[in-house]
């Protein structure tokens, strides 16, 4: 049995509260997506906003290996036609192979969110769904609020299906849109819908109001569901989607579903963490199978037995999900827990290695800092290649100073940054403005730099981001600085740590910079050695 996953991470799961992407982050973490391998990427609602316009027009031009961008939106106005409705047009100028299109299942948005007739409203999901099949599109149908119709108005949330089924929908999703429904009321309501429309490929998209979305998707597989559709994390508005990571995991290892291979289900954990740091939300470290806490143990008796056997009480091994386990009460002690901390930054390193022993101890205090290199891996790198002794020095900074001024209420300020750094034994000394002090250092820094090595004038910053970290109260936290740079070539996200927002800044962009030269002094190595 293969069950496709179908991720909506960047439409659905952007309206989760305190959740928003750029472009450019719904650009890398399609990537992330589509190197995970999962079936399905939804982007976006194009007739929705510009946003997801433009990511629509960007994705075009990258390779994507394993999935299916899709665009999503909804059957037609229903005082307009299918060639006069906007949103309809909008699907097709998306570009994709693939749309998703919702309509309504339940009586009440029918006659309330609508304002049209039960008739009118089956015309619409026909007349859709036709549209967009005749215009050369493999069409998957939401059908809305599924459940809930179906308890209201069984014979007419059915009716809704076959208008989808009937216009050539390739899938009809089944949907808990307000996440309410019970396992035993799904179960008795996906047979029913089996029953009625037998051969059908039937699909789940559950939200987690009730918290039983990861059970309701499973549930629907067993029951034939050949599509899953969810949120990496879980997130979405409201309580959150059904979360895929751990959809994927237990379809995977415990189910017996062909979902994803088993490499690729070791990423689940990286990708996981990936889309939180983008979001610049903090992980929920008791999440199950990707969580910090999820291979945790700290009861004397579990360490004991654990160190025996693993499945005393672990329930998989978290390698499977790119997880690793840990022993609280002394997390890094001993060879075995060096090389599983080694192995956790994709290091290979004998247990009595010195450099492996210095890697680990500076990344054990870093973190206790509150550095995390999941969405920074140029730092990590550097981080390593100084412990091996690889690492170049660039350029010395002998000191910067920032002054941002305010020169009346309304008037914006201004930020100035004065910088002095040494180049090979030669100083230079200059200044510039920017919007704002980190932008005014960046551009001092650059301006120094670029006479030395002009390579970084095809350099940019993709993006800042800035989170506090729990500590001291207020003003007086750390924060955490994630800056992600390009070139023509590449991307990298570099990190900075501090109670200091600019000397954070700083870190970061110093790491930008060294791995700019560091990677291509390294690509032109690797270049002539061919």
């Amino acid at each position: 049995m293969e069950v496709k996953i179908y991720d909506t991470t960047l439409r659905d799961g952007t309206q989760a509260e305190e959740f928003c992407f750029s472009v450019d982050d719904k650009i890398r973490i399609a990537l992330k997506l589509d190197d995970l391998g999962v079936h399905y990427i939804e982007g976006g609602w194009p007739g929705s906003n510009p946003k997801d316009v433009g990511f629509f027009r960007e994705i075009q031009k990258y390779h994507i290996k394993n999935a299916v961008v899709t665009a999503f939106g909804s059957t037609h106005h229903p005082a307009r036609t299918t060639t006069s409705d906007a949103n309809l047009k909008s699907l097709l100028d998306a570009g994709t192979r693939t749309v998703a299109v919702f309509g309504k299942s339940w009586t009440v948005h029918v006659h309330e969110a609508l304002h049209t007739t039960l008739d009118r409203n089956l015309e619409l999901i026909y007349d859709s769904v036709a549209y967009l099949r005749q215009n050369g599109r493999d069409v998957i149908y939401d059908a809305e609020h599924f459940f809930d119709g179906f308890r209201a108005a069984p014979d007419y949330a059915l009716a809704t299906v076959g208008k989808a089924i009937d216009a050539g929908a390739e899938c009809v999703v089944l949907c808990d849109t307000n996440g309410g429904t019970l396992p035993g009321r799904l179960r008795e309501t996906f047979q029913a819908v089996k029953e009625r429309y037998p051969g059908v490929s039937l699909g789940i998209h559950a939200h987690n109001d009730s918290e039983l979305a990861v059970a309701n998707s499973l549930i629907a597989v067993e029951m034939g569901a050949v599509q899953v559709q969810g949120t990496m994390n879980g997130i979405g508005e409201r309580c959150g989607n059904a979360n895929l990571c751990s959809i994927i995991a237990n379809m995977c290892l415990k189910m017996g579903v062909e979902c994803i291979s088993t490499d690729n289900l070791k990423k689940l954990r990286q990708v996981s963490r990936f889309i939180l740091e983008l979001a610049n939300v903090p992980s929920n470290r008791y999440q199950p199978f990707v969580g910090r806490s999820a291979f945790a143990h700290k009861g004397g008796v579990h360490i004991s037995a654990v160190e025996r056997n693993p499945i005393t009480y672990e329930h998989i091994d978290p390698g499977m999900v790119g997880n690793r386990r840990r022993i609280l009460v002394s997390d890094l002690s001993g060879r075995a827990a060096i090389k599983r901390k080694a192995a956790d930054f994709g290091l290979k390193l004998s247990k009595t290695d010195p450099v492996a022993m210095q890697v680990l101890d500076e990344l054990k205090e870093l973190e206790n800092q509150g550095f995390q290199f999941e969405a920074a891996e140029a730092s990590f790198e550097l981080l390593v290649n100084k412990a091996m002794g690889k690492t170049k020095k660039y350029f010395d900074l002998v000191g910067f100073r920032v002054i941002d001024q305010k020169t009346s209420e309304g008037g914006e300020p201004v930020a100035e940054a004065t910088i002095l750094v040494r180049v090979g034994g030669q100083l230079e000394h200059t200044a510039a403005i920017g919007k704002g002090p980190v932008n005014a250092l960046d551009n001092a820094l650059r301006k120094a730099l670029e006479k030395f090595y002009p390579e970084l004038k095809t350099m940019g910053l993709s993006d800042y981001k800035v989170r506090v970290l729990p500590g001291l109260p207020g003003t007086a936290a750390k924060v955490r600085v994630l800056i992600e740079s390009h070139d023509d070539k590449d991307s990298w996200g570099t990190v900075g740590v501090s109670h200091d927002i600019i000397e954070a800044s700083w870190q970061a962009l110093v790491d930008s910079l060294n791995y700019k030269m560091y990677k291509d002094e390294k690509q032109a190595t690797n270049g002539d050695s061919k």
